[in-house]
């Protein structure tokens, strides 16, 4: 029932709406698919899928190459967080992911229409002065001029969304329904190699591991809407670029990973992997300090400590949003922007998970500014 005076919508909007819900439904399709191959029993006659590629010690990173997507492992991100500053002096926490994600199927079926790739992106403003969090979703797979992540550098869309690196300089421009970004990022500082030579483990066993660097530090500059209304704003950004075939193990459940940019110059990056109980099954990270040297820290080097929760009103989700860290020499307080950052993305990655913008203390005492991630509170995380 529409109230008074709600206009009717007219023959294009309903155009533009069906147009939205069939490309949804060609997203949630692919999805579907990818998975019916590893559902299969054995011996049903399904195709063989082909083997995903593994990480491996002894591979260099070699950029601007390894800036690219990487079509041969299971699942790949380019992640961007930050802390944005408007005009009128609001802080914003801002997040922007593209998701590439290789399904289990035959890669000799000759159909334009096999999802060989899927995309996946999420989008986020965290703002505190209006109590909410801007989000959006999209899906697609790859080609039909519809989706793409190119290789031998950073250049990954899905419709009007895009993250693109030319000559050093990001830039990202994403309209979703009712808020948009068109921000370029600028790197400041080297890129920052994890684990052991780009090679950060995430398990027991060697296969269990992903390869991993980060742009801290990264300068950001532009235009942000909410609502319809611009807002020019500046700020600085954590870029995380990881691709594995074999994320989890199957002992895992999900993960806290927390990127700071410290006041000093400083740089850290820490994370532990959590099993079904909620006890740490793995952990690591690494540590650049504010002259340059970087400390690749070891399992027991990482200890997160919840200290508060914050229970979602929409799912019943309880998150651990305030922390004592410890990492390697240094420890750190954890306190967020705003409580409620939790992302709902089940239309497209299937996962809800709380992504938020924090800031790190020790004492009462600023030490810096960065974003904090938990998953697999609610339910067992899956990568597909």
């Amino acid at each position: 029932m529409r109230a008074p005076g709600e206009r009717t919508p007219g023959v294009s909007g309903l155009l533009r709406g069906l147009i939205a819900l069939a490309t949804w439904l060609v997203g949630t399709c692919a999805v579907a698919a990818a998975g019916l191959d590893a559902a299969a029993p054995s011996g049903s006659g399904a195709p063989a899928a082909a083997p995903y590629a593994e990480v491996t010690a002894g591979r260099a990173m070699e950029f601007p190459r390894d800036y690219g997507s990487h079509p041969p492992f299971r699942t790949e991100w380019w992640y961007v967080t930050g802390w944005l500053k408007t005009r009128d002096g609001e802080s914003l926490g801002f997040q922007i992911t593209f998701f590439r994600t290789k399904p289990s199927l035959d890669d000799a079926n000759p159909s334009t229409f096999t999802p060989r790739q899927l995309l996946i992106a999420h989008c986020a403003i965290s703002d505190p002065k209006r109590g909410r969090l801007w989000q959006d979703q999209r899906i697609r797979r790859a080609g039909l001029r519809l989706a793409e992540a190119r290789e031998g550098d950073t250049d990954v869309w899905i419709d009007r969304w895009s993250l693109k690196r030319q000559a050093g300089v990001y830039h990202a421009a994403l309209a979703a329904e009712n808020f948009s970004f068109a921000l370029t990022l600028t790197e400041t500082q080297p890129v920052l190699i994890n684990g052991e030579a780009g090679v950060s483990r995430k398990g027991p066993a060697a296969q269990s591991a992903s390869y991993y660097y980060s742009l801290p530090h990264m300068a950001v500059v532009g235009a942000i809407t909410r609502d319809g209304r611009p807002d020019a704003v500046s700020g600085e950004a954590w870029f995380d670029h990881e691709w594995s075939s074999e994320y989890l193990d199957p002992q895992a459940a999900g993960w806290d990973w927390i990127g700071v940019n410290l006041d000093d110059g400083g740089a850290l990056m820490a994370f532990r992997i959590r099993d079904g109980q909620g006890k740490a099954r793995w952990a690591g990270g690494t540590l650049r300090r504010a002259d340059g040297a970087v400390q690749v820290l070891r399992p027991d080097e990482v200890e997160f400590t919840a200290l508060r929760d914050w229970r979602s009103p929409r799912t019943g989700i309880a998150y651990p949003v305030q922390w004592h860290l410890r990492a390697g020499p240094r420890e750190f307080d954890l306190e967020p922007l705003m409580d409620d950052q939790e992302n709902d993305t089940r239309l497209s990655s299937g996962a809800i998970y709380w992504e938020g913008a924090v800031r790190a203390a020790q004492a009462g005492k600023p030490l810096g500014r960065g974003y904090l991630e938990l998953t697999g509170y609610g339910e067992r995380l899956k990568l597909r």
